[in-house]
């Protein structure tokens, strides 16, 4: 493919670069800028983050699982580039010398990146900012000093990039019409979006990837809508803007996006992707099924609606037609009942050994509606069935609850493997129901909180 992009201000244009080339790869052994780090080479540790600009502002990405034409028409910062052409410092830079915030320094230029993006944009949720960013010296009390005391210094000119003219490609579409009309005629290819997932495919899995066809370009797929009756995403919209689409109506949807990756994952991320792989312990469909979800799919000029549920057949199966794609999900505005779950040995940006989400609608005392969906208790993404009719028309009340236990051995049998037991699996799951109705009477469930 031919690409053009900025790099640290430079305009780069590259004839015939290979589809799957890692920015990270690229970057050390084409041009030898070996401030980005490989680490972990799955996104999960931050040593690679670049800073990445567009029309639409700055975001910061793992470079590991970022292929090169992902940058097109865009602006990259590495390291290298975050300090000023005649040497003075970055605040951020400053910072963490006055602090003491740097001591092996291998993931010191992924932090720094980071601290500068979220400084260009203003954010100063640190904590947050800085979660995909891993530090095993230093600790990260000095780090997070650095940040907040450069948070109020003015951006440095230097990091303002001029917009760059994007080269034509023909599997680059640039709308969702071009899309269809391409992959219709190359149903074989793999469809890239933020490639958080495919790119361990490369990185990981080594495997070739013949035809690629990268989705960055469709704009009309990034919209999101939320209206008086529906909540529509489309299937590029990345995790960060659902995150924030979401926060006010469901926040315990939102908490959960949070916590399952970084802000590097999230930025690139998106809630097509997460649904279209088809994962068992994907977090998206177990709450967007508990909502009531309707997925929308697409091929060549034919579009089809269904219940996200149905989409998921068996394990690395899904009712998706050669050449069809997704093309947006959505759901109804309703009052906030949902609440999500996510069990796993890390805390922050770990895969879960169970993701439950529970929607249930108690009028009058009984229980009216139920939605119940698990991630992590069978080879898809699965409603709890046999436990919402064991729910629906029965008095809200613990025991309940209780009898309700049941159908959690009729709804699912689960696999023990590295992440959880299948024993495991179902007590958890038993617990979370509870933990629910717990909460639903105003009990104080959090982990994060010690009661006195």
């Amino acid at each position: 493919m031919n690409i053009t992009f900025l790099l640290n201000g430079e305009t780069v244009e590259l004839a015939g670069a290979d589809a799957t080339t890692t920015l990270l790869d690229w970057l050390r052994e084409e041009r030898g800028l070996k401030g980005t780090k490989e680490g972990c080479n799955e996104g999960d540790c931050g040593a690679c983050t670049v800073m990445v600009s567009d029309e639409n502002g700055s975001r910061a990405l793992n470079a590991c699982i970022l292929f090169l034409p992902q940058l097109n028409g865009k602006s990259l910062r590495t390291v290298e580039g975050i300090a000023a052409p005649d040497g003075r410092l970055h605040p951020v830079q400053q910072a963490m010398i006055d602090d003491h915030g740097s001591q092996c320094g291998f993931c010191t230029p992924g932090f720094i990146v980071s601290m500068a993006t979220a400084h260009r944009n203003g954010a100063r949720d640190f904590d947050d900012q800085l979660a995909g960013n891993l530090c095993r010296c230093t600790g990260y009390a000095p780090i997070i000093r650095a940040a907040r005391s450069a948070a109020d210094q003015p951006i440095p000119d230097w990091i303002a990039d001029a917009p760059v003219t994007a080269t034509a490609n023909r599997f680059m579409p640039d709308s969702s019409d071009a899309l269809a009309k391409l992959y219709e005629a190359n149903p074989d290819a793999t469809l890239v979006a933020g490639a958080t997932d495919v790119g361990l495919w490369v990185t990981k899995g080594l495997r070739d990837i013949e035809s690629v066809i990268f989705l960055a370009g469709c704009s009309d797929l990034k919209q999101v809508s939320v209206s008086d009756e529906t909540v529509r995403f489309g299937a590029m919209a990345d995790m960060n803007t659902v995150r924030a689409a979401i926060a006010d109506l469901h926040p315990s949807y939102a908490e959960m996006i949070r916590r399952y990756g970084s802000v590097q994952v999230r930025n690139a991320a998106t809630i097509g992707g997460n649904i279209a792989n088809g994962s068992p312990i994907g977090d998206n469909p177990p709450a967007l099924i508990a909502l009531g979800a309707t997925l929308h799919l697409r091929k060549g000029d034919q579009r089809r609606d269904l219940p996200l549920e149905d989409f998921f057949l068996d394990y690395g199966k899904q009712d998706r037609q050669p050449g069809e794609f997704v093309e947006a999900v959505s759901f109804s505005r309703q009052a906030d009942r949902l609440k999500c779950y996510k069990i796993s040995k890390r805390f922050d940006q770990d895969i879960s050994a169970v993701c439950g989400c529970f929607n249930i609608t108690v009028s009058g005392g009984v229980v009216s509606e139920a939605r119940i969906a698990f991630g992590g208790m069978a080879g898809i993404p699965k409603r709890a069935t046999a436990v919402e009719n064991a729910l629906i028309g029965k008095p809200w009340s613990e025991d309940t609850v209780s009898a309700a236990f049941s159908g959690f051995d009729e709804d699912f049998a689960p696999l023990s493997d590295m992440r959880a037991s299948s024993s495991y699996r179902l007590e958890t799951a038993r617990a979370l129901l509870s933990r629910y109705f717990a909460e639903d009477q105003g009990v104080a469930t959090s982990v994060l909180e010690v009661q006195p």
